[in-house]
């Protein structure tokens, strides 16, 4: 059998010769795996390279770059085996599409995966197209900027505002929406230069576009139109000029002014918010009734109307005195006086201390003495600031149109003032003298109602007790509405005359009634109907005997 075996050595390759054959049949039949690189985003004009290698295959091998619908592009081989297959390629706008590999060796294929290439415009002619336009808008209007280029794809855009870039966060009312940017709501703090940036990005390198700067105009609507008028003398005539203005808005506008409802003139106001009208006037006529009317693109308003009569200074003048007083003080630290006119539309006026001339008519003091007062309300009102020996004496004011310097005057009486107490008025005497009248009715009675009762222990207290109460609540009555009209020290002071109207002559008693009007009780309403609790701790109900 061993020498059978040895004439027999090839008999154990022959396995290993069969197992060889069929790894290269399998091998031969497989598919490739070929695998694709290249760009997905590439700036139009550039250049790009995809690659494509299959390590899994024998050379040579044959590669194809093909396109959406197997349209070839390129070709290439490699014959020395893992070595890929460079394609270059110049992007033009039919370059974005879908790109795939094709391997071929050994009678095998492969198809790689795809890459999607998009073909990226930079921008260019870019500009700001505003709505509304021209780019002027009203205050609360809306506002839409739109930044369009002419070329381009793929791209961001960035917004400026007065050459500083607008984020989300500057303003609630500004919002971005694709190449737009929206203004809400506008006011004046909108307004200024705006310009736009677009841009894209491929890897890291960006190209961008800029467009030159746009102004928003935010304009102020017009307010309501006012309307006054003066009136100045030329020679023997007079003439008249009617002032129309309003208070905001943005210029131009237009104003018309408007006699009777007919047009008398119209101006357009390009410096200011006045317009000035020239008109006929007569001191003592009525000319007629005046309107103002305002107009811009979008409002047309009309004033008030006022009637254009000139009544000359006449009547009385009179000056009316008020003092005032501190909280904490019976004598007058001020006083205002007004000089009262019975009619005149344009009165001028002036004042005079002890018969010198207090203003002059250039606005400069005359009265070195006199340095505390202000004149107020076109000089109507005379404030003394300050109430001493060097502010009494007599004052007065005079008037006279103010149109006619040659004119001649009106004046009020003299009235003195000066530095002094707190003085009762007619009515105060009226009802303090009432009061002691009232609280001597009552004493009389009580006096009387007590002698009936006298033979009564104890009555007399009680009656002459009773009375006392009645005085002191009519008096708390009576002093509460003396306190609206004048200071506490009148309240004293009319307890003191009642008092004395009681008692004309000093005593005890009339000391012990002055005290208890005076007492304060704590935790007692003024309208209590009882009076103040009476003591008699140093005193002997026989003392207290009618």
């Amino acid at each position: 059998m061993h020498s059978t075996a040895m004439k027999n050595p090839h008999s154990y390759l022959l396995p290993i010769l069969a197992l060889a054959s069929l790894v290269v049949k399998i091998r031969g039949s497989a598919s490739l795996h070929p695998v694709l690189t290249g760009p997905e985003l590439a700036y139009l004009g550039s250049r790009v390279a995809f690659r494509c290698i299959a390590s899994d295959s024998l050379p040579p091998v044959t590669y194809e770059l093909l396109r959406d619908g197997g349209v070839l592009i390129s070709t290439g081989t490699d014959d020395q085996g893992d070595t890929p297959a460079l394609f270059p390629l110049k992007v033009n706008a039919a370059s974005e599409g879908s790109y795939h590999c094709r391997a071929t060796a050994g009678g095998r294929t492969g198809v790689s995966k795809s890459i999607q290439l998009s073909v990226v415009t930079p921008a260019s002619n870019t500009r700001i197209i505003p709505k509304p336009f021209p780019p002027v808008a009203y205050e609360g209007s809306y506002v839409v900027l739109s930044c369009n280029v002419t070329k381009g794809s793929h791209l961001h855009y960035t917004w400026f505002f007065n050459r500083k870039e607008l984020t989300h966060s500057d303003s609630p009312f500004t919002h971005f929406a694709g190449n737009e940017l929206v203004l809400e709501n506008v006011t004046l703090e909108h307004a200024g230069n705006y310009y736009c940036m677009a841009w894209s990005q491929v890897h890291d390198t960006e190209r961008f576009s800029s467009s030159s700067e746009v102004l928003l105009t935010v304009k102020v609507y017009v307010s309501k139109p006012r309307i006054s008028f003066s009136i100045f003398k030329e020679g023997d005539s007079y003439r008249g000029n009617v002032t129309c203005w309003s208070t905001r808005g943005s210029l131009p506008v237009n104003f018309t002014l408007l006699l009777d409802d007919r047009e008398e003139g119209s101006v357009t106001a390009t410096e200011s918010l006045f317009a000035w009208f020239p008109v006929a006037l007569v001191p003592g006529m009525d000319m007629g009734v005046a309107r103002c009317q305002v107009k811009t693109d979008v409002q047309e308003l009309m004033s008030e109307p006022v009637t254009l009569e000139v009544v000359p200074v006449g009547g009385e003048v009179r000056v009316e005195v008020e003092y005032l007083y501190r909280f904490d003080s019976q004598l007058a630290v001020a006083a205002t006086l007004n000089c009262e006119i019975s009619r005149g539309t344009f009165p001028h006026i002036s004042w005079l201390f002890n018969d010198t001339l207090l203003l002059s008519h250039e606005g400069t003091q005359t009265q070195p003495n006199l340095s505390n007062y202000v004149l107020v309300s076109k000089s109507q009102t005379l404030l003394l600031a300050k109430l001493g020996p060097e502010e009494s004496g007599y004052y007065r004011c005079r008037v006279r149109n103010s149109y006619d310097d040659s004119g001649p005057w009106v004046e009020s009486a003299a009235v003195l003032v000066r530095v002094s107490e707190v003085f009762m008025t007619p009515l105060e005497v009226i009802t303090v003298t009432f009061c002691c009248f009232l609280l001597l009715m009552l004493i009389v009675g009580a006096a009387f109602t007590s002698k009936i009762f006298h033979n009564e222990q104890g009555v007399c207290l009680r009656v002459r007790e009773k009375s006392i109460n009645y005085i002191y609540t009519l008096n708390a009555h009576i002093s509460t509405f003396l306190s609206q009209l004048r200071p506490a020290f009148l309240h004293h002071m009319l307890v003191l005359m009642c008092s004395q109207c009681l008692h004309p002559h000093p005593s005890q008693e009339s000391d012990r009634m002055t005290a208890m009007m005076f007492r304060i009780r704590p935790q007692r309403s003024q309208f209590d109907s009882e009076g103040p609790a009476l003591h008699h701790s140093n005193v002997s109900p026989r003392s207290e005997m009618c």
